[in-house]
């Protein structure tokens, strides 16, 4: 002890101009790739103001949250089934790294009931949450030995470009049409495809659009990716998500024309984000994807991490196929009802207006028309304005590479959400011409 005591009496009198945390002491450097590979969501909401609006009590409709105002709660099937499998004791330990089989197996009977095949176990890989599956596509496909690019949606969810960012994948952009209730520009696509072009990234239903694509635009962005030869990524996270009037059709049915990787989960559906379940199914009934080894490298991608948590797994079969119908039917309707309130209000709202009324997920884009505001120049100022003058949290479209427009979560009570466009059109009002 006493020697211990001598050195921090050194280390406490060391002279400043030999201090050990000189960074010119140490070969120390943060990784580049990390430090370009921020997510443009969680920088916005950071660098929003906290401070309450005029006395009032904030409201956030920024975080793609269902569970944030706790009104809509899993079901109880999911709950037992969750339970059940922590009480047993039984998954405490690993898992194989792709999954537990009989968890991939209930996930593959599950997609299969859309699909025109079936998929088996192998097709499928277990991820914390839908976001390490999209990290696992973006990985196997990336080609660290020479340049790749990516096709992204815009707008887009924005961690597809963070992850490229980080694999050293370059990102090119096609536009989404919000006259043509955010369809895809073909015409763009084939423009930007080269063949250096890994994946063409699709969000169906769409966040931040909350569209919902009909079988014949699918149809056409199957046929155009197979004519280039580049595979997709299917983004169905808000799979049958879809409101009355729209029908969800999988990606992977259009399989025959172009390799499907679909990347879903249960965080939105069943209202369970944290607890952090995912699957990555390889739509792939050519083996195009198997014999360019892109399975081998997911396989290697999952060894990487172990494997999920097991008791969620352990549950997800009896979630599948236990969730009563009655509970997807409700939370539609529900949502449904909401994405009509904000539609109507947008409308109304001096200097905001939105082109298309979302069909599915819980999201929806408004756009701002700059020259009707005298004070507020793009959508940053417009959002940071109404956090600090109204206590109301929204994304700028910016966040999303589509700047003019703002993102709304309408997965909140209706008092919540009247409340919120009362504020927003008394802001709006406040500083039109």
């Amino acid at each position: 002890m006493p020697c211990l005591l001598a050195l921090r009496c050194e280390i406490a009198t060391h002279s400043p101009h030999e201090s050990a945390v000189d960074p010119k002491r140490w070969a120390i450097g943060a990784n580049p790739a990390a430090l370009r590979s921020l997510n443009p969501i969680r920088r916005a909401m950071e660098s929003m103001p906290t401070v309450q609006g005029r006395g009032k009590k904030p409201i956030s409709l920024t975080l793609g949250d269902p569970c944030a105002f706790g009104e809509i709660k899993a079901p109880q099937v999911a709950v037992q089934a969750l339970t059940d499998a922590i009480s047993g004791f039984h998954y405490n330990g690993y898992s194989q790294a792709a999954g537990i089989y009989d968890c991939r197996s209930a996930v593959a009977e599950f997609l299969s009931k859309d699909l025109p095949y079936s998929l088996s176990a192998d097709d499928i890989f277990m991820t914390a949450g839908c976001s390490q599956a999209i990290q696992f596509c973006i990985g196997a496909l990336a080609n660290s030995e020479k340049p790749s690019n990516m096709l992204l949606p815009r707008p887009g969810f924005p961690l597809y470009q963070s992850f490229c960012n980080f694999f050293g994948v370059e990102v090119r952009e096609y536009d989404l049409l919000p006259n043509s209730d955010w369809e895809v520009d073909l015409r763009g696509v084939e423009r930007l495809v080269d063949p250096d072009t890994a994946a063409i990234v699709l969000c169906n239903p769409g966040n931040p659009c909350g569209s919902v694509y009909t079988p014949h635009h699918l149809t056409q962005v199957a046929k155009l990716a197979g004519k280039l030869r580049v595979p997709i990524i299917a983004d169905e996270i808000y799979a049958h998500m879809a409101f009355e009037g729209s029908k969800f059709v999988p990606m992977g049915a259009f399989a025959s024309h172009v390799p499907v990787l679909t990347v879903g989960g249960i965080s939105k559906r069943w209202f369970v984000p944290g607890w952090r379940l995912g699957w990555l199914s390889v739509c792939d009934p050519d083996c195009v994807l198997k014999e360019a080894k892109v399975l081998d490298a997911f396989t290697n991608l999952a060894q990487m991490h172990l494997s999920t948590c097991t008791p969620i797994q352990a549950a997800l079969p009896k979630i599948l196929q236990n969730t009563p119908q009655d509970f997807f039917s409700q939370t539609l309707d529900t949502l449904s009802t909401r994405a009509d309130l904000c539609y109507e209000r947008a409308q109304k709202t001096p200097g905001l207006s939105c082109p298309s009324k979302p069909r599915g997920s819980m999201y929806i884009m408004i756009r701002i028309d700059s020259d009707k505001f005298k004070d507020l120049r793009d959508d940053k100022e417009f959002a940071v304005a109404l956090a600090k003058e109204e206590a109301l949290g929204v994304l700028p479209g910016s966040a999303f590479g589509f700047p003019g427009w703002i993102r709304l979560l309408f997965a909140a009570p209706e008092t919540i959400l009247d409340e919120s466009w009362d504020r927003l059109e008394a802001f709006c009002t406040r500083h039109t011409k």
